[in-house]
């Protein structure tokens, strides 16, 4: 017997065996359209519609149409009630849930990342000076970025000399200001001057206790140091603080 389904008009050709009487639901394979399909009459009363074959079409244009009349003549139909014809529909929309799901997931996850790089690069800048206590080698890091860390935690500022005559000698007086960058507490090393000739060459140093044991946090304290009779040659002067190996 031949179906035709109402919908899209397509014809298909079913065994009449599996339709008894009264009928039966019948879905379409290429549009997914449900009806009713009557059980045929008894045989010899009513002659089926002839298939009308489809006019000729151009080489390429036939051969693409006879391939999409084929798959449709040869798919074949679903039997069943209302419930089975809607499961096509209902795993789609399964499915663009399931995609919906994943790129929520995915851009959930992309928002996480960039935050936790932020928070990341934050506490980097945040608390370099910590950082760098405990692991000097990132001093160097910082620098190269521009944002160098004071690991002792004391700066030396406003440095500033000048040339006086006491007694008709010379004198050198150097002054400038140590400061508590960190937030303790820090004890005050002894201070280092060298002085460089033009070539910055070393001419001659001293050691000196700037007079300030300890600054609490943003702390500062003044101090003054003065050599009598001066190198001739010196042109520059170096001012930091003393390290343990250095000459006095």
């Amino acid at each position: 017997m031949i179906l035709t389904c109402p919908t899209c008009r397509t014809r298909y050709q079913a065994d009449s065996a599996h339709f008894h009487s009264p009928g039966r639901n019948v879905r379409c394979a290429k549009c997914g359209e449900t009806w009713f399909q009557a059980a045929p009459e008894a045989e010899g009363q009513t002659e089926p519609e002839p298939v009308i074959a489809p006019p000729a079409l151009e080489p390429s244009a036939a051969a693409a149409d006879f391939g999409e009349s084929a798959a449709s003549e040869s798919s074949p139909l679903n039997f069943g009630a209302g419930e089975a014809a809607d499961e096509a529909p209902m795993r789609r929309l399964q499915r663009a849930e399931r995609s919906w799901a994943v790129r929520l997931a995915q851009g959930a996850g992309w928002v996480v990342l960039f935050v936790l790089i932020g928070a990341i690069g934050w506490s980097i800048v945040q608390y370099r000076l910590t950082i760098a206590s405990l692991w000097p080698q990132s001093a160097s890091f910082y620098a190269m970025i521009g944002m160098p860390v004071n690991v002792r935690g004391i700066a030396l500022t406003n440095i500033a000399y000048r040339q006086e005559y006491q007694d008709g000698q010379p004198v050198l007086s150097v002054t400038g200001k140590v400061v508590n960058v960190s937030n303790k507490e820090q004890p005050v090393p002894e201070i280092r001057v060298v002085l460089l000739d033009d070539a910055k060459h070393e001419l001659y140093q001293w050691t000196f206790d700037a007079g300030i044991p300890t600054l609490k946090p943003g702390g500062e304290g003044a101090f003054v140091t003065r050599l009598s009779s001066p190198p001739a040659e010196a042109r520059n002067l170096d001012v930091r603080f003393a390290e343990a190996g250095d000459k006095r």
